[in-house]
């Protein structure tokens, strides 16, 4: 006689095989014994190290094996496993607008060649014409078209054209609630606070450490060219 004996616990299914006895009594093969959470913790470790060896090890060293994988058995845990890595914007990088800042006191930023900053009525005006290139995320350098000159702010606030393009040409660009634009620089700041890219209401630069962000002497809608 044959008698099939059900694994315990649904434990290996497969190791359990009924055994044929010549007499009339039956007999089992006893069923290994179940796995401790010792040598389960290690054979879940291993089949980490596996993965992680597999898809190059963790990627924060050079050649994207910066840890020792067999760390892992060790209780380390790779970046890639636990942490969220900052996303990538370089697609932003170098996009190039042509537009006229028109402010809210309803003036055309421009720059002419003496690297005078100034604000005009005139709607077509030569160095009103600004390239505007994004330089990092939020981040973008002004440039005349014409000129060839770099909106720059002094520490001071004062704003100028500059020949060539450095720190002082950086300013971060935010959309504000009412659909307008602020430039403010990103280098300076006057006592902790920011200071913008402002035209008053005849057409004159403000110094940046008068301006403040909800003043519409410091908005401007990028109008295309």
């Amino acid at each position: 006689m044959c008698r099939w004996m059900p694994p315990a616990a649904g434990l290996f299914p497969a190791l359990a095989r009924p055994v044929a006895s010549t007499t009339t009594t039956t007999t089992t093969v006893p069923l290994p014994a179940a796995p401790s959470s010792a040598s389960f913790c290690l054979a879940c470790c291993a089949l980490l190290l596996v993965a992680g060896t597999a898809l190059g090890g963790c990627p924060n060293g050079p050649g994207g094996n910066g840890r020792d994988p067999l760390r892992v058995l060790e209780g380390a845990n790779c970046s890639w496993t636990l942490e969220r890595h900052t996303r990538s914007y370089n697609h932003l990088e170098g996009d190039v607008r042509l537009r006229r800042l028109y402010s809210a006191n309803k003036f055309f930023l421009c720059i002419d060649k003496t690297g005078k900053v100034d604000g005009t009525r005139k709607k077509n005006y030569a160095d009103s014409l600004m390239e505007i290139r994004s330089v990092s995320v939020g981040v973008v350098a002004i440039k005349s078209v014409s000129t060839g000159l770099y909106l720059a702010m002094s520490k001071k606030g004062t704003l100028y054209g500059s020949v060539k393009y450095n720190h002082n040409c950086k300013f971060k660009e935010r959309i504000e609630e009412n659909g307008y634009n602020t430039y403010a620089s990103v280098r300076w700041k006057h006592n902790g606070r920011q200071m913008f890219v402002s035209l008053n209401g005849r057409g004159n630069p403000r110094r940046g450490h008068k301006a403040r962000r909800r003043h519409p002497s410091t908005h401007f809608l990028p109008l295309p060219s």
